[in-house]
């Protein structure tokens, strides 16, 4: 394998020695995070999942995209004929995506014949490309008769459903992610010949288009940075400006007509309001985070912070989840949160997780890492079975039984037509590492709290290891050992998650009810210090020493959570959430129904079960159970205990009802059916 210098591999910013030495823009992220690559994983909890993803995972995919006909769709265009054989124009990205994942999978663990395959593969998407550069398996079969949603030439449907650009950023980012593990060029050679074709074809002076789909804009920036091309940054702001320029419908109610749908309203420095299409937004908000950091530009980054908070504030899901309404997988009005309905597409969440780290890498706020943690850890997560090869594409607030809706999953399944979402889970799992730890001068971020040992950069040759020991998320005792070749001074920033500062959500759209907020104790060497707090992180700052150990210990009392008032449908409700883990009760441990209970105050008792769904803290609350008379208007409650499990283990048992959010006292029949 390749060195790589110091940079953020999964952003694009390693690159690789063999690159001639760049000059890059004089902007930039002002905190750099330590590579997943200089991360090594022992944790109970994240290592069991990626090795899963490893072994299971990935293989699966690959078996899918072949036996699904994604791979023959590649085979017939090099050859120019044959009948495009999948479902949609951006099938080409589900191999994309997994040849990314097995990328980062092989960065930290070789396997010549994963490798040799990813040759093979590469080896046919390449005869694929069009002499100018053009790859888009949906048109190149056959050019008279393309996709329906392609249109009758290049580019003419990209503002809408072509999603030629989308292809092509996922293709960017396998391609970088592939480079980076490898060194090889050969995936690299096909996205730069793609990537050329683009910056002739569009410009100021050239063709103007709003992607339809985004996330072209952040492969063009990962190519500008191992490249150090500017032509593509500059494309990735041009594709991002181009938003608003377009004539739609202002007056319509309609998300498609008026343009929210696409983010393409008004322009991006003028939104507001985080809208339309949960996925498209995550990556558009993303690339222009990476503008705005590459830039400097005040404007861009004034922008982002305001969407930001309105997401958070306004339209954030108790699990992490984003996008509710599941007409156009988009988000709803402020506040519109609906749990029977909920769509919250597991690709969103991921996309939260790439946008919030990136906010974080622009601002140094815990917070962006706390909404980060509350997906990662529940809304994401849940996208995938403890098998490693069953999947949510939507993650539900709730399952009731007789309550179906087109869009909700009640049980997990192994493929969908569209399958974006597990092959977006192949290549976030592997990169969870490196969110752990970042640097800015002489601090050093924790972000994330998952055993393993780290090797850190300060600059300069000055390096340290951290050794990370935790529990965590079932205990809150994390024990950092420091190493360090000679006494040097550093700051070390732990984040102190908002929930063990008595915080359920920055914004205030959800909050603890009742309970004491314990303290967090720090000790260096055995010794309690006082750590000052900047910004969700106690900062300790010494010389350090080989050997100093630091432990942390955060509050993993169970909290009842309520939802702000102008949540209509959590109204008179409450849910429980111990550390990061938001829980659920289901079918299996509640004599086969959830809807009908209720979770009046009272405590609840937490105790690990090694030989449940993997290894779980699982909850037990005093509760009620609602019973309508044979008259359906008479109701009875009986005394009940509860069983919760966390909210991402659900739906690995069968199929049944499930709730998050329960009534905190009977207020009539009606009540049991919202």
């Amino acid at each position: 394998m390749k060195t790589l210098l110091p940079g953020f591999a999964f952003l694009g910013f390693a690159i690789a020695m063999a690159m001639p030495s760049l000059v890059l823009a004089q902007h930039d992220y002002p905190i750099k995070p330590v590579l997943f690559t200089q991360v090594a994983v022992t944790d109970q909890f994240w290592r069991p999942r990626i090795e899963t993803n490893r072994t299971v995972t990935i293989p699966a995919s690959f078996d899918r995209c072949q036996t699904t006909g994604r791979v023959h769709n590649f085979e017939m265009a090099a050859l120019k004929q044959g009948k495009f054989c999948t479902v949609f124009p951006f099938d080409d990205t589900d191999i994309y995506k997994t040849i990314e994942g097995a990328s980062y999978s092989l960065a930290v663990h070789p396997d010549p014949v994963l490798a040799h395959y990813l040759d093979s593969l590469i080896t046919i998407v390449g005869k694929a490309q069009e002499p100018d550069g053009y790859l888009y398996t949906a048109r190149t079969i056959d050019p008279a008769h393309p996709h329906e949603w392609s249109g009758p030439e290049r580019w003419v449907k990209e503002h809408e459903l072509s999603h030629e650009l989308y292809n092509s950023g996922h293709l960017f980012e396998a391609a970088v992610a592939h480079y980076n593990a490898t060194g090889e060029r050969n995936l690299l050679n096909i996205a730069l010949k793609n990537a050329d074709l683009l910056v002739s074809v569009f410009g100021p002076d050239k063709r103007h288009v709003a992607p339809g789909h985004e996330i072209v804009e952040m492969g063009l920036v990962k190519l500008y940075r191992v490249t150090g091309k500017k032509e593509y940054l500059d494309l990735a702001k041009f594709f991002l400006e181009q938003r608003g320029e377009r004539e739609y419908d202002k007056t319509s109610k309609d998300e498609w007509k008026n343009g929210s749908y696409w983010q393409a309203d008004k322009p991006v420095t003028e939104q507001e309001e985080a809208e339309g299409h949960a996925v498209r937004a995550m990556y558009l908000y993303s690339g222009m985070t990476d503008v705005a950091a590459l830039t400097g530009d005040s404007v861009y980054i004034q922008a982002v912070d305001r969407l930001w908070d309105n997401m958070v504030g306004k339209k954030l899901y108790l699990h992490g989840g984003i996008g509710a309404i599941p007409d156009g997988e988009r988000f709803g009005d402020d506040y519109e949160l609906p749990n029977l309905t909920t769509y919250a597409e597991t690709c969103a969440a991921i996309g939260s997780v790439y946008w919030n780290y990136r906010m974080f890498l622009l601002h140094g706020d815990a917070k962006y890492m706390d909404v980060l943690e509350r997906a990662l850890y529940n809304g994401l997560i849940s996208g995938v079975g403890l098998d490693g090869k069953s999947f949510f594409y939507t993650n539900a607030m709730q399952i009731t039984e007789g309550k179906v809706f087109p869009a909700q999953e009640p049980a997990r399944a192994g493929w969908f037509t569209c399958s974006c979402c597990p092959t977006n889970m192949v290549r976030l799992l592997p990169s969870v590492p490196g969110y752990m730890y970042a640097v800015k001068g002489r601090d050093v971020y924790v972000n994330l709290y998952i055993s393993g040992k780290a090797e850190i950069g300060l600059g300069g040759k000055e390096k340290l290891q951290l050794l990370q020991e935790s529990n965590y998320p079932w205990d809150g005792n994390i024990r950092v050992t420091v190493n360090v070749g000679r006494p040097t001074d550093f700051g070390l920033l732990l984040r102190i998650p908002g929930w063990a500062r008595g915080e359920a959500v920055a914004d205030g759209l959800y909050r603890f009810a009742g309970g004491v907020n314990q303290p967090v104790v720090i000790k260096v060497n055995g010794q309690v210090v006082e750590a000052s707090l900047r910004n969700g992180y106690a900062v300790v700052e010494r010389k350090w020493k080989k050997g100093d150990v630091v432990e942390l210990g955060l509050p993993m009392d169970v909290r009842r959570v309520v939802a702000s008032d102008s949540v209509k449908e959590d109204a008179g409700k409450v849910a429980l959430q111990r550390g990061p883990i938001v829980y659920c009760a289901e079918w299996v441990d509640n004599a086969g129904r959830t809807s009908n209970l209720i979770l009046p105050g009272g405590d609840v008792t937490a105790s690990f079960v090694a030989e449940k769904l993997d290894g779980v803290v699982e909850l037990k609350a005093n509760g009620e159970r609602v019973v309508v008379g044979e008259d359906g208007l008479s109701v009875s409650t009986r005394k009940e205990a509860i069983h919760f499990i966390p909210y991402y283990s659900w739906a690995n048992r069968g199929k049944g009802e499930m709730n998050i959010w329960f009534p905190a006292k009977v207020t009539g029949v009606d009540l049991l059916t919202k």
